[in-house]
């Protein structure tokens, strides 16, 4: 599914985790969801997850890849209105590439979640709990 989101023309990136986040980095869309926060943030939240889980459940089903992440994050966007986004990135971490986020507790103007398909079937329990390497800045977007 995401292979069909690669751009004609892929251009230069520095590396190689430059080119896979750019590739598969998405704004989740929200134009449809209410403004309000209280109502916005649990629907956001739910669809950006499902989407990340179909993806991460599609590339270990169909390419044998369960390394792969997804970096589900949220923030109030630098408009006047300052409604909450998100964006989906995915990324495979690579011995020899710095990590998409490297360290995640350390997020303060998001609300970031790293998520593999382990994460994505019933009873992982961890969305909420979130483990320490999990979790991060979920005070920024109120989340």
């Amino acid at each position: 599914m995401l292979a069909e989101l690669r751009p004609e023309d892929p251009g230069s990136y520095l590396d190689r985790l430059a080119e896979e986040t750019t590739v598969n980095g998405r704004g989740m869309t929200d134009y449809d969801l209410p403004a309000a926060p209280h109502e916005r943030t649990p629907l956001l939240v739910r669809r950006c997850l499902a989407y990340a889980c179909a993806c991460l459940r599609e590339a270990r089903e169909e390419f044998g890849d369960g390394r792969v992440k997804a970096y589900v994050s949220l923030s109030f966007a630098d408009t006047e209105e300052g409604l909450l986004t998100s964006n989906v990135t995915f990324c495979t971490p690579l011995p020899d590439v710095r990590p998409y986020i490297a360290d995640l507790e350390r997020v303060r103007d998001a609300a970031v979640v790293e998520v593999s398909v382990e994460d994505c079937f019933p009873g992982a329990g961890r969305w909420f709990g979130c483990s320490s390497a999990g979790c991060a800045g979920g005070e920024a977007a109120g989340v």
